[in-house]
């Protein structure tokens, strides 16, 4: 749910897309990042796994207005849509204030959107969340493509609520803008209903609040000093301890070369508390600037 940052008066919203494998959901947010001015977006970030990723990054858009005098930071993320990363899905969606369903507009598709539109459903459900309540667009894409539904055979497969519905293709951004507009309209609307005012006090738990970088390794904290109160002398609150990050690097073997251009990196990462081997491919290339490293592959090695 949205988290309100009182020292920066800052709302944190997290929109998740989700859909089938290979549907065009990091097409989607790799196109919106290019779109975004450098000052008002965060980096775009990236966790690999062997068939699919998890995309994220975080943005300011100053022209959608404030919600009761606090500006509106959006954080948005990508799912992995292979079944076997279900977990994954689970984490990424807890705590999203709205949901962006990328189906893919192919007549062979249509099982495997339905199947995650369902699984979309059990997992917030998992989470005590009804999909009817969560702010909800569908974006169905890939309309360049041959052999393709009507969005009107799709609505009717996929959108018995008549959620708001658009035809896009992310490869060549058409419709991309659009559906994130309205996706973040209907999160402003629903925030500004149930947001407290600015000027209400924040709760220690607020204050202590995270953001919503829960895949970083270092993720923001943030807080604001107390105002003073005059008060009888009474024992001093003690803040609980953060809680400890969702990933952090267990360790880091020797770097193999793996071709002219590339490295191999075996790592142990610590994921929630549980150590898995990963092997992290680096792809080495140059600009005018002078070498450029770059994240290749994180793929999870088999035991």
């Amino acid at each position: 749910m949205a988290l309100m940052n009182y020292a920066k008066r800052e709302i944190n919203a997290k929109i998740v897309y989700y859909g089938p494998g290979l549907c065009g959901k990091t097409t989607n947010i790799k196109y919106i990042h290019s779109k975004l001015r450098p000052d008002s977006r965060g980096k775009l970030l990236s966790l690999a796994t062997e068939t699919d990723r998890t995309l994220f990054f975080d943005f300011l858009p100053v022209e959608l207005g404030e919600v009761r005098g606090f500006k509106t930071r959006f954080h948005l993320y990508t799912v992995p849509g292979q079944v076997f990363y279900n977990s994954t899905r689970q984490m990424v969606l807890k705590g999203a204030d709205g949901i962006i369903f990328v189906a893919d507009s192919q007549r062979s598709m249509l099982e495997l959107n339905i199947e995650s539109i369902n699984n979309l459903r059990e997992n917030l459900a998992e989470q005590g969340r009804r999909i009817e309540d969560v702010p909800m667009v569908i974006q169905c894409n890939k309309r360049d493509l041959p052999d393709i539904l009507s969005i009107d055979e799709m609505s009717r497969a996929l959108n018995p609520r008549g959620l708001p519905i658009f035809g896009a293709s992310a490869a060549s951004g058409d419709g991309v803008v659009q559906t994130l507009t309205s996706i973040s309209k209907m999160v402003l609307h629903k925030l500004q209903q149930t947001s407290p005012s600015a000027t209400d006090s924040p709760s220690p738990e607020q204050e202590l609040a995270a953001s919503y970088r829960a895949l970083r390794k270092d993720a923001d904290r943030i807080g604001e000093t107390p105002k003073p109160v005059v008060v009888p002398p009474a024992r001093p609150v003690v803040p609980p301890p953060p809680p400890p990050p969702p990933m952090v690097i267990a360790g880091v073997g020797a770097v193999q070369q793996a071709g002219l251009d590339r490295l191999r990196i075996p790592v142990t990462l610590r994921l929630h508390g549980v150590p898995q081997n990963f092997h992290l491919q680096v792809l080495l290339t140059a600009d005018q600037n002078g070498p450029v490293a770059q994240v290749e592959l994180l793929e999870r090695e088999k035991s």
